[in-house]
Order: structure tokens, then C-alpha cells, then sequence
């Protein structure tokens, strides 16, 4: 399935009122749910063709019984987002790649400055290599997923101070 034609699905489901739709074509399905203020979008190819995809499960309400667990502190020494911070998301879900071979060295590391259309990293999704590039100019403050590793839709990947 091409992603552009993932995109235009996307993008037609937001702008119509439908809660949910369902696609399949050459053994991939596509389905989308709107919830109240919440969208959900599941790939799921047939099974011969990719390895299962795990979803953690959404928080259940707690019972009038339980109790939350305590949750951790916030570390003091994160400093607070700066104003000019911007965050280059993953636009579709797939496998995140820093480099564009196992050989070969990362796209960009802490500190590089990149212009607009500079590649950053590659996102595998049913074994298409979609080159993620930057939508503003400007030095690499953090990646935020390590290379080889599962990227969820709209995941942010990269933290960039503009100007």
C-alpha cells in the first residue's frame, strides 16, 4: 500500500464525520476509529508477509477499591522545553533507522545543525525505506528513539532548537 495513498486516507477520514473505516487491499488491511478526541490508526498486513505488531494496552479506570501507584519524581536536572524547541514526528508507523546502513554512520547526532529537507533518519514500513526529513532548520537537541527499534504514528523522533 503506498503511503501517500495511506496519507490521502488519513486525511479524508479527519475531514468527514465517520467514526470508523476499514480498507484492504493486497493483504493489508487499514483501519481507522475516531474516538472523542482521539484517532486511532492500525496497520495489519497478513500474516505471511509481516511479523505481528504488539499494542500496549490503554489505561483502565481505576475501581472505587484501587489505588494508583505512586508515580516516580520528576528528575530536577531536566530543564523545562524552550520556546523555540521544535519536535520532527514519525508520520507513519515502522522501524526507525539513524543511519541509512548498518555500516554507514547516523544521518545526524546531538548537535548537528541541519537545514530544511535534510535528512535525519528512515522509518521501514512494509519494506519500504521512507527517509524522514527535517521541516525547519536548525541543531539536533535529542533523538528520541534508538535505531532499529519500533516508532508508533505521530512519534516524536527528534528535538530541534530553531534558529
Amino acid at each position: 500500500m503506498d503511503i501517500e495513498y495511506l496519507k490521502q486516507l488519513v486525511q479524508l477520514f479527519d475531514q468527514s464525520t465517520a467514526t470508523e473505516l476499514s480498507v484492504e487491499e493486497e493483504g493489508t488491511k487499514v483501519f481507522l476509529s475516531r474516538q472523542p478526541a482521539q484517532q486511532t490508526v492500525q496497520m495489519v498486513a497478513a500474516p505471511q508477509q509481516v511479523a505481528p505488531q504488539f499494542v500496549q494496552p490503554s489505561p483502565q479506570p481505576l475501581q472505587a477499591n484501587q489505588t494508583a501507584a505512586p508515580t516516580p519524581p520528576v528528575a530536577a536536572a531536566e530543564p523545562a522545553p524552550a520556546a523555540n524547541l521544535h519536535i520532527i514526528h514519525s508520520p507513519i508507523v515502522g522501524t526507525f533507522y539513524r543511519a541509512p546502513s548498518p555500516e554507514a554512520p547516523p544521518f545526524v547526532k546531538v548537535g548537528d545543525k541541519v537545514q530544511t529537507g535534510a535528512p535525519l533518519c528512515i522509518v521501514e514500513a512494509m519494506k519500504l525505506m521512507n527517509e524522514i526529513e527535517s521541516d525547519v532548520s536548525g541543531t539536533i537537541v535529542r533523538c528520541l528513539s534508538d535505531s532499529g527499534k519500533p516508532v508508533e504514528y505521530n512519534q516524536p523522533l527528534f528535538e530541534i532548537q530553531v534558529g
